[in-house]
């Protein structure tokens, strides 16, 4: 990636993007070198700084290209230039001409080739972009067409404009809800071992109250039916008797068959009720984390500035792409641009495999740090003397031991998320052009990609916990950290349901705090046009950072539970083999203790234990 970069800045692109380059392939600004078959090449264009487009309202939209001459000129109009007569003035007065260099300056008004080498008049004011030297028009109506699916979606530009608006009147407002959403999250992330087990077992009493409920209405159906409906079938004619039997028989059929259901339901809820108190504990040791090491809370936010580093990075390394290579004449408007030609044009796949590599390169070292901080808090037995900074802690290690196991997971993402993406991409474009067939082989292969994803996610998340506990190679820790949830499977199972659901309700609640904060602070507003649009960002900002913090909470779980089941594989409370775990995870042992633990006192310590 870093080569690219390089390569783009080395072969100019990087000086074409920042200072321009006119028709003819030179760069402003500077001093060019001639190019073999391009007239007007290798100018020296040192007092002309800026790029002018001579009918900057001719834009290709399918190619988001301007397809007008440019020039290089050594000052934008800052005044409407309405006759040739104008362009001549400002050419004498300025020392910038603005039409193509073959032309002389005070000879505008009288040359035949004006019409097709001078800018289209009236010329409309203009300014330099900032950093880019582009001259843009003061009015920008001629780029309407970019924002025509807009203003056909509103349908009207004064709700348009009461929107915009109602955002411009809100934004105190809206960074006010903005900072409230982030502040509930992190305070959520304290509280929730304290709200947990209610919330747990209000779920479990809904689950079972539902499922006995559907059950007992399908009975009273059925039997109501054989009680009263076989008075009306009697009389009826032999083919509605056939059609009633065939009904009764699935009527029948349904309703054993939930019955069956319910009874395996409520015997899986009998079985899994410690496992369901393991997943209160989980939580409630969670949040016990947060309070011993706060500095977890800050991860969302080290996190994002990375991304948003990278991807700034990697946005401008793709404009420096967009203008390097060799100078190629455009036959259909016979201007110049830069294309990379040949093995070059890769570069821009390779760059685009980049961009998802590293951004699940950047997200698993976050995985990585909360698992080693986590694993730290576990594994010391006496909480009062953990190391001052357990996150930096875990960052050093990280940079020192574990950046190729990280990178090697996020490879195996990447691996799996492109074809997916190109899958996603030819559905896009092929929509209302394949067969059925074709329409639902391109939707599964998305899907089994996609549920892949998935489970290898969270299969690298515990094996980044694991390598954090044993500081083995990613290959290594991934099969010891299957191997631990194959043996864990039906924990697993009762922990991910039970929690997503949980944290999905946290979402929920964060959200509606914040949404109700926002009625009452937007209420002053009557007009609704002008106080939607702010709710509606405040509730999608509310509910990412909810997402982002909670996800933080959901790893920091993950890791405990991978660090409680290595506890408890491999100690089992004797002297010399006590467990590591905190006091409320002691309930969830009991199954995994072995059958007897002997007599004397070590007995009795096991038993105990």
């Amino acid at each position: 990636m870093g080569s690219i970069c390089g390569f783009s800045i080395v072969t100019g692109g990087a000086a074409r993007l920042v200072f321009g380059y006119d028709s003819y392939g030179n760069t402003c600004g500077q001093r060019n070198e001639p190019i073999e078959g391009i007239r007007l090449s290798g100018l020296d264009h040192t007092d002309r700084k800026f790029v002018f487009f001579l009918d900057p309202c001719n834009i290709d939209i399918v190619q988001r290209k301007i397809r007008s001459l440019a020039l290089c000129v050594s000052l934008c109009p800052s005044e409407e230039l309405a006759t040739y007569q104008d362009l001549k003035r400002f050419a004498m007065l300025n020392g910038s001409e603005l039409c193509s260099y073959e032309l002389a300056g005070h000879k505008y008004p009288g040359l035949p080739e004006r019409f097709s080498k001078c800018p289209k008049l009236p010329v409309p004011p203009s300014k330099p972009l900032p950093v880019f030297n582009r001259c843009t028009p003061l009015d920008i109506s001629c780029y309407a067409k970019f924002a025509e699916a807009v203003v056909t979606f509103v349908g009207d530009n004064s709700v348009l404009h009461r929107l915009v608006a109602g955002v411009a009147a809100s934004k105190e407002i809206i960074i006010g809800l903005c900072v409230l959403a982030l502040g509930l999250s992190m305070i959520l992330m304290v509280i929730i071992r304290y709200i947990s087990a209610v919330l747990v077992w209000i779920l479990t009493s809904l689950v079972v109250l539902g499922s006995l409920a559907g059950t007992s209405v399908l009975w009273w159906l059925y039997i109501d039916h054989r009680l009263y409906g076989n008075a009306t079938v009697a009389i009826a004619a032999p083919p509605k008797l056939k059609e009633a039997s065939g009904e009764e028989e699935a009527r029948a059929a349904l309703t054993w068959t939930v019955c069956v259901f319910q009874m395996i339901l409520l015997l899986l809820m009998l079985f899994m009720r410690k496992r369901v108190a393991l997943t209160v504990a989980l939580f409630a040791v969670a949040g016990k984390v947060f309070v011993q090491l706060p500095l977890l809370s800050l991860q969302p936010f080290v996190t994002f500035t990375a991304l948003l580093l990278f991807w700034s990075y990697w946005a401008l390394t793709l404009l420096f792409l967009g203008t390097s290579g060799n100078p190629v004449q455009n036959e259909e408007t016979g201007l110049t641009e830069f294309r990379l030609t040949g093995p070059l044009q890769y570069l821009t796949w390779y760059h685009a495999v980049g961009l998802v590599w590293i951004t699940e390169f950047i997200l698993a070292c976050q995985q990585m740090t909360v698992a080693g901080a986590v694993v730290t808090y576990y594994f010391t037995r006496d909480k009062n003397r953990l190391p001052v900074t357990p996150i930096l802690s875990s960052v050093l290690r990280l940079v020192r031991y574990h950046l190729g196991t990280v990178a090697k997971g996020a490879f195996i993402i990447t691996l799996v998320k492109i074809p997916r993406l190109i899958l996603m991409y030819l559905h896009n474009q092929l929509k209302g052009k394949e067969n059925a067939c074709a329409r639902c082989l391109l939707k599964t292969c998305i899907c089994c990609l996609w549920c892949l994803e998935k489970c290898l996610n969270y299969l690298n998340q515990n094996a980044y916990a694991a390598t954090a506990i044993n500081s083995t190679s990613f290959c290594t820790s991934a099969r010891d950290a299957f191997v631990i949830l194959v043996e864990n499977a039906l924990r697993i199972a009762t922990i991910n349901a039970i929690g997503d659901f949980v944290l999905f309700l946290g979402k929920i609640l964060i959200v509606t705090a914040t949404a109700f904060a926002g009625v009452l602070l937007l209420n002053s507003q009557r007009d609704y046009a002008e106080w939607l649009l702010p709710l509606a960002i405040v509730c999608l900002f509310s509910f990412l950072a909810a997402h982002c913090f909670l996800s933080v909470f959901e790893i920091v779980v993950d890791v405990l539970f991978l660090c409680f089941a290595v506890d408890t594989k491999y100690n089992d409370g004797s002297p010399g083999n006590e467990f590591f775990m905190d006091k409320a995870l002691m309930g969830g042992v009991s199954q995994r203790l072995p059958p007897e633990c002997g007599g004397g006192e070590v007995g009795t310590a096991c038993q105990q234990s």
